[in-house]
């Protein structure tokens, strides 16, 4: 496994998990504001939440603990511009998925 630095910037897009470092014992109160749009499969969903102030969409991995159903840090939350930038290309996507099953 490598490590790979994380620039300053890259702090606003939350790609790699939702909850805060370990040095910091503040919980966000922000967890109340999201929106569970779909679950994808039994330990996935996509949520639409806020996130330091800012609307992300995220598509994370969930686990059981003590009962309850915890973020994993497997996941993304992309920005509102990341967001649109993927949903633009939801026909080109769908189209290289067609392309690529043709061959199976």
């Amino acid at each position: 496994m490598s490590a790979r630095g994380k620039r300053k910037d890259d702090d606003e897009h939350a790609s790699e998990g939702d909850a805060p470092p370990k040095k910091t014992s503040k919980k966000d109160s922000d967890e109340t504001d999201e929106i569970v749009v779909c679950e994808i499969s039994k330990n996935r969903r996509v949520m639409v939440r806020n996130w330091q102030g800012k609307i992300v969409v995220d598509i994370r991995e969930f686990y059981v603990k003590d009962g309850k159903q915890m973020p994993g840090k497997k996941g993304i939350s992309l920005s509102m511009d990341q967001w649109n930038v993927l949903r633009n290309h939801v026909e080109e996507i769908d189209k290289a998925v067609n392309e690529n099953s043709l061959g199976n």
